[in-house]
């Protein structure tokens, strides 16, 4: 079986396609598999690490205002449209499959004017403008939340959640406090931006890491993000935290093990991508929600409310992010160890720790159907 995957620009787009790539081969005997995404964006660094072939189509996305710009950008994506007709058509896959970005269109397209089956999948609460116009010409969609089937057509979406690392289900283990220099039996706060960090939810940590250190029921786990973390750092000391006094606290640049973090974590101070949110949920792990502002469609803020909607996570909103509000609502939930467990079971509720499986399974039937 031949697949062309493409998804680009962001990890939130990269790793769900290696999710589903990884599970398609433990189902399929012979898998071959083209990645398709652009020099630029992330994917170019991450998947020929992989090990996974990788071809290129220089794309930008439109600017939202009137611009010169766009004139240009025009120009690249009929110039992309025409280079994705060329390696669909000698790559001749049996299904093409899309996980967002700008990159997903022409590669898509292309597969439609050709007659390949194709699926895309999309993350999100509210759907990415890339992913509206190919519903029109794909054969399956697979939705990460209920909310976002609304806006497909009925005949051909379906909700199955969104596809996470196998590990990240995998149960904690004796090991997994000591491999972050954490103890057991103490309340675990694991705190991200997302793998770049983010700079307000930094900022305020500052002084949410004065308040707990030192404390014996609570431990705080921050990753800063690699570009902030020398910044928070330097902070942290003039705020008078001194990080090898305060056992309880560990600041570090990235997590390459975020699942066995999550494994340990008793609530989450995150963004609200949809990646982070269906790990998160998968473990049934209870979140503060502090989405970004500049996303999209404003899609992590409709995210992030889905979450809260179900009673999983509190939302606090970039503008009014503070170290003081922060602290009120940390304090408020581990002092409320009845509230924190209804919202750990309602975060739970939501996981769909199955959707890879779902989603390769739509893939092989599409596959079927064209023999």
């Amino acid at each position: 079986m031949k697949i062309i995957v493409s998804g680009g620009g962001t990890g939130g787009h990269i790793y769900p396609a290696l999710t589903l790539i990884r599970t398609l081969e433990k189902k399929v005997d012979r898998l071959e598999v083209l990645y398709v995404g652009t020099h630029a964006g992330l994917e170019a660094d991450i998947i020929p690490k992989e090990g996974i072939p990788f071809a290129t189509v220089d794309l930008q996305g439109f600017k939202r205002s009137l611009s010169p710009e766009n004139i240009l950008r025009v120009a690249r994506a009929i110039k992309g449209v025409g280079k994705a007709m060329g390696i669909v058509k000698k790559f001749q896959p049996d299904v093409v499959i899309g996980t967002g970005g700008y990159v997903c269109g022409p590669v898509l397209m292309a597969a439609g004017l050709l007659g390949i089956p194709s699926l895309i999948q999309e993350q999100n609460v509210i759907p990415g403008i890339t992913n509206k116009i190919l519903a029109k010409f794909v054969d399956r969609i697979a939705t990460g939340y209920q909310e976002a089937s609304k806006h497909f057509p009925a005949g051909k979406v379906e909700f199955t959640g969104n596809p996470i690392r196998a590990e990240v289900m995998a149960p904690r283990q004796e090991g997994d406090y000591e491999a972050f220099d954490l103890l057991p039996g103490r309340k675990t706060i694991l705190v991200s931006g997302g793998s770049r960090g983010a700079r307000s939810i930094n900022r305020a940590m500052v002084n949410v890491l004065k308040h707990y250190a030192g404390r014996r029921d609570v431990q705080i786990l921050h990753a800063t993000g690699k570009g902030e973390y020398e910044d928070i750092m330097s902070r942290l000391r003039a705020a008078g935290v001194d990080l090898e006094k305060a056992c309880n606290l560990q600041v570090v640049p990235y997590l390459y093990n975020m699942p066995q973090a999550m494994s340990i974590a008793d609530l989450a101070v995150f963004r609200a991508g949809a990646t982070g949110l269906a790990e998160l949920t998968a473990k049934g792990i209870p979140a503060i929600l502090i989405p970004y502002p500049y996303a999209a469609e404003n899609h992590q803020e409709h995210n992030a409310r889905a979450v809260e909607k179900a009673g999983a996570a509190r939302v606090i909103l970039n503008k009014d992010i503070s170290p003081e509000l922060l602290i009120e609502t940390i304090d408020d939930l581990l002092e409320d160890q009845g509230t924190l467990r209804k919202m750990a079971a309602a975060s739970r509720s939501l996981g769909r720790p199955q959707a890879a499986d779902t989603i390769a399974e739509m893939i092989l039937e599409l596959a079927r159907n064209r023999q």
